[in-house]
């Protein structure tokens, strides 16, 4: 039953409408940073242009022959793929001794280094002695040491030890200039590693030789992995020392050997450009194995110490 009175429907309150919030004008100092930014990138590009253009000339160089080099067409893009200069490195008779003696000579240095870099630095970082920090400089400073002063007494020295032409300098003379940096970079690292661990290993009963292997290079993987990468692309892409100590060709390692597949009166320009592709090959296949290890290794090596 009604009354007379109308019903009403109550009405829900509208929201005001919210302003828009006007855009923040860009401050001086972001206008600055935003300049300094694209600098950055404009020198980057050109430095990343200058580094790419020696290797964009040796690819272009390994796909001509030497008579459109000699023209002077290097830098214009081939028409047709001639991979026959990669076939003529290939078929040269020494080049499977220049590869076999490089990976001789790069093996066994890299591991020698940086097994005496891994000793060297657990000492300086978790066993310090009298005098340790003086002779850790020493150890150091073998990196700003210049290699072209001792040239004349390491070439008398192992003739006299009747070991020249063969790859023992060779091997010697990496690991010896290799201590410095894997000392270095093993001790940083080293002493990122909490030194609650190495006491937990030896109350347990652990010794010294126990907490490195079982504790401290499992967690070293990142700089085991620099320093792998650096010593052997250090060591297969030297020159220096295999043009002292080898004379005979079947000694010589890839680099020397890019240098020797000339002719009596031309140089293969694209013969070698072609050996220095494939001799690149190992190293940049290192570097991508070792990749997502290295920045993390580096970064943590550089951290603390």
């Amino acid at each position: 039953m009604t009354d007379g009175a109308t019903a009403t429907t109550p009405t829900t309150p509208t929201t005001p409408a919210t302003p828009a919030t006007p855009a923040t004008p860009a401050t001086p100092r972001r206008r600055r940073l935003s300049g300094w930014t694209g600098v950055l990138l404009v020198c980057l590009t050109v430095l990343a242009l200058l580094f790419l253009t020696p290797t964009v000339g040796v690819i272009l160089s390994a796909l001509k022959s030497t008579r459109d080099i000699a023209f002077g067409t290097l830098w214009a893009i081939p028409r047709t793929l001639d991979l026959s200069n990669f076939a003529v490195a290939l078929a040269h008779p020494s080049v499977k001794f220049y590869f076999v003696n490089t990976f001789l000579v790069t093996a066994p240095a890299t591991a020698g280094s940086i097994t005496l870099g891994i000793l060297a630095g657990y000492v300086f970082s978790k066993l310090p002695f009298r005098g340790s920090e003086i002779l850790f400089l020493v150890i150091v400073s073998g990196m700003f040491f210049p290699p072209q002063i001792i040239l004349i007494p390491l070439f008398r020295l192992f003739n006299r030890l009747g070991l020249l032409d063969t790859l023992w300098p060779m091997i010697i003379v990496h690991i010896a200039m290799g201590i410095p940096i894997c000392t270095l970079l093993m001790r940083n690292f080293f002493a990122t590693v909490p030194a609650a661990l190495r006491e937990a290993a030896i109350v347990e009963g652990a010794s010294e030789w126990r907490v490195l292997t079982g504790v401290a290079l499992p967690v070293s993987l990142p700089a085991l992995a620099v320093l792998g990468t650096l010593q052997f692309t250090w060591i297969w892409n030297d020159f220096l020392w295999p043009l002292i100590f080898t004379q005979s060709d079947n000694k010589r390692t890839i680099m020397l050997g890019i240098v020797s597949l000339r002719g009596q009166y031309t140089v293969a320009w694209g013969v070698q450009g072609a050996l220095s592709l494939l001799a690149s090959l190992p190293t940049l296949l290192v570097f991508l194995f070792f990749q997502r290890y290295f920045i993390a290794g580096m970064t943590m090596g550089a951290v603390k110490g």
